[in-house]
């Protein structure tokens, strides 16, 4: 038995997204992931409300963690480089779960369910953004449509860095915002520069 909350949680994420991929998610309950992680099935839902929440564990706290960086960043940053800022802030969190990211994104791109899921929270994700800027003085229309672009860079730059995970999310951050501003540079036609 696991000895901790945060080590019960762990083995259960583990456990679930073990099964997932062997079974597919439909196809496992919430009693079989925790048999599988070692604990009873009362301990699962004291650390998750439903199955589905196992792959969205700590999107609130990435929520409140860029929030709190957007309010930090200085008000002198244009509202793409405020972003940019604030999305470095949760390279760490993100880090203490990248051994699961690949299989977690292939168990939620093989699941509508879950893939609307997904779609919920970062839409949240996009409005706390806009919230923020807006906070800040942006127009609220710039604010959505700066939202949406840089969740865009950083959806990219999180993909790359999955791929490539011997690089930092802040480098992959870094050339992402870059190539999404230089798209609207006068030399680039096409997609060619």
């Amino acid at each position: 038995m696991p000895r901790s909350g945060v080590e019960a949680r762990r083995r259960l994420q583990g456990a679930a997204l073990e099964l997932w991929s062997a079974r597919g998610y439909d196809a496992t309950t919430a009693a079989e992931i925790a048999a599988r992680a070692g604990v009873t099935e009362r301990t699962f839902f004291r650390h998750f409300p439903d199955k589905r929440e196992v792959l969205f564990d700590g999107a609130a706290a990435m929520r409140t963690l860029v929030a709190d960086a957007l309010e930090r960043t200085p008000s002198i940053l244009p509202p793409f480089q405020a972003l940019r800022a604030a999305f470095g802030a949760v390279e760490p969190l993100l880090a203490a779960n990248l051994a699961f990211s690949g299989t977690r994104q292939r168990v939620i791109s093989e699941t509508p369910a879950l893939q609307e899921r997904e779609l919920s929270k970062s839409a949240a994700l996009t409005k706390t953004l806009a919230d923020g800027l807006q906070n800040r003085g942006v127009d609220p229309d710039v604010a959505r449509l700066a939202a949406m672009a840089g969740m865009a860079a950083f959806g990219h730059a999180v993909a790359a860095w999955m791929r490539v995970p011997e690089q930092s999310l802040d480098a992959h951050l870094a050339l992402a915002f870059d190539q999404l501003s230089a798209l609207s540079a006068p030399d680039v036609q096409n997609g060619r520069r």
